[in-house]
């Protein structure tokens, strides 16, 4: 398929169009599978393949920024979703940077619905490791400390990302919302603002802030993160300190 000429498209003052086509944020589904709410974000069509206007693109992903930006400013809490097999080592990274909540396996249903429940087993977590790294479980035969592991492995696996999470969060980054559309509608059930990369094939209404783009190539979904990054870490640069910080 031709490349999307963006020679004739005026550059956004944040954004690169052209590093954004470089990265594959163009690229959508068949023409076949387009979302009627997704038409007002097209560009084109190529080869009956969706091609999404990267200026409306630019656009939504700076009024994103602005609000992730005051919410950091704000010391609120934002909390990253992607839970595909390709994006999972990105989104552990990034976040673990930023210093935010992620979850990057599958989503667990009543995180935000039944987090009293969650919140018990975050806790227990944190017990578990703690006492496993402080050898309070040297006591326990090897057979039962191997048992203990194992438990403490797989809750890592889904607890990791939000072991630190006392609270709802005041907003989720979804990079699939059909693939997390379970975490997407408990973020919507508990008020909690959605930001979310939308495909030509997913319903734009469902999010907050939405970001019409390729969901699915790691390049795009990277180009994203990365802004995503720099915002989160200027805004917490400029941050005021606190007294404690302070001192």
């Amino acid at each position: 398929m031709p490349d999307l000429k963006v020679e004739n498209k005026k550059e956004s003052s944040t954004l690169n169009v052209e590093e954004m086509a470089r990265a594959g944020l163009h690229f959508g589904h068949r023409k076949s599978r387009l979302h009627p709410k997704m038409k007002p974000y097209i560009f084109t069509i190529r080869n009956s393949i969706s091609i999404i206007d990267l200026e409306k693109t630019s656009e939504k992903i700076t009024e994103a920024l602005d609000f992730i930006k005051n919410l950091v400013s704000e010391g609120k809490t934002l909390l990253l979703v992607g839970t595909k097999i390709q994006v999972r080592d990105m989104v552990k990274e990034i976040a673990n940077e930023c210093g935010i909540l992620y979850v990057n396996e599958k989503w667990l249903r009543g995180t935000f619905t039944n987090f009293d429940i969650i919140n018990k087993r975050i806790s227990y977590y944190r017990s578990l490791e703690q006492k496993i790294t402080s050898g309070e479980l040297e006591k326990y035969t090897k057979k039962e400390r191997a048992k203990f592991n194992q438990e403490l492995l797989k809750l890592k696996s889904k607890l990791e990302g939000i072991k630190i999470m006392e609270k709802l969060p005041d907003a989720i980054f979804v990079l699939d919302i059909d693939k997390d559309e379970i975490a997407v509608k408990e973020a919507k059930k508990k008020n909690i603002k959605v930001i979310g990369i939308v495909d030509t094939i997913s319903d734009p209404s469902t999010v907050d802030y939405m970001i019409p783009a390729n969901d699915d190539a790691t390049s795009s979904v990277k180009f994203i993160l990365d802004r995503v990054k720099e915002v989160i870490l200027k805004a917490r640069k400029e941050a005021p300190k606190t007294k404690t910080e302070k001192e």
